[in-house]
């Protein structure tokens, strides 16, 4: 799995065909980590508890909080899912916030998103106590990632991102990382994740968005690029150096007459390309997608950890 993207990124000459990033392979590898240590805390009587709220019948919502119920079972933790009608208001969801919080054998939790029109969803995040906000939203966890305290919990995606590029070798130390769009969910954290000092980070960063003049300009310097704008195959091979490390963290439906969903999933690269050029590149589904799970289990049993030291 490891390879240095370092020496191919040198030569700047084009490539047959990027090196494709299994995020399948290390999310496997990852959770085969969060099982081995979840055994250990076991062992010293605890077993790492994640419990998800949702609120409301959204499918996509209640299909991904299936997903990650069944992921922390399998790791040998206790998940927990508290699933709640849309007509819930506003205090009954922070009552249940409230006993979360106060209870000792829940380590995580995580409150799905989309919430219901009628919810504060800022209000409802700030809500969670910041040692169990594995999803890494909460303003104090936020804070720590800015300022390098390992306490925390950065957001499951962006560290998924970070996993990735450790995982396979990817040379990030003074490196030039153009991150596309600044989301608090992606865009921001990633770019906080990189600057830090350590291992898949110490990266000259540049974020840019829908205000950038000459996107291309900053994509074509980039030793690596990290596109989360949200828009559709937006990268193109045109745009890259040769040689660069690209990661997709978009997933957007296109329609396609030819599927029988009528629709194709892509990301917000042009994959084929992009694959020309690129010494590394993540695919659409099966790359960045199935980490965010892996690393939400992760932060878990680290808080499990913390918890219990």
């Amino acid at each position: 799995m490891h390879a240095d993207a370092a020496g191919t990124q040198a030569t700047g000459t084009a490539h047959p065909g990027a090196v494709l990033i299994d995020g399948v392979a290390v999310a496997k590898a990852v959770r085969a980590d969060v099982a081995r240590d979840t055994a250990e805390l076991r062992a010293k009587g605890i077993t790492p508890g994640l419990t998800v709220v949702i609120v409301g019948e959204d499918p996509a919502s209640q299909s991904y909080v299936k997903s990650k119920e069944k992921a922390s079972i399998e790791a040998g933790m206790k998940g927990e899912t508290i699933r709640l009608p849309a007509t819930t208001t506003q205090a009954e969801l922070e009552a249940i916030i409230d006993r979360l919080n106060a209870d000792p054998t829940i380590h995580g939790i995580l409150v799905q998103s989309p919430l219901p029109r009628h919810m504060d969803a800022n209000t409802v995040v700030r809500r969670i106590a910041p040692e169990k906000d594995v999803d890494g939203f909460h303003p104090v966890n936020v804070g720590k990632l800015l300022i390098g305290e390992k306490d925390g919990f950065a957001p499951c995606t962006p560290a998924g991102v970070q996993e990735l590029l450790v995982r396979y070798g990817v040379d990030t130390k003074g490196k030039e990382v153009v991150v596309l769009g600044r989301s608090n969910i992606v865009g921001k954290p990633m770019a906080a994740l990189l600057m830090q000092q350590g291992p898949g980070a110490d990266g000259t960063v540049t974020v840019c968005h829908s205000r950038t003049k000459d996107l291309a300009f900053h994509t074509k310097r980039a030793d690596i690029i990290i596109a989360a704008i949200g828009k559709p195959e937006m990268l193109t091979g045109d745009m890259i150096r040769p040689g660069a490390v690209v990661i997709d963290v978009g997933i957007n439906r296109v329609d396609d007459a030819s599927n029988p969903k009528g629709y194709r999933l892509v990301g917000d690269v042009h994959f084929e390309s992009a694959r020309a050029v690129a010494s590394h590149i993540t695919p659409v589904p099966g790359g960045v997608g199935p980490m965010t799970i892996a690393m939400l289990l992760k932060n878990t049993v680290r808080a499990a950890r913390q918890a219990g030291a």
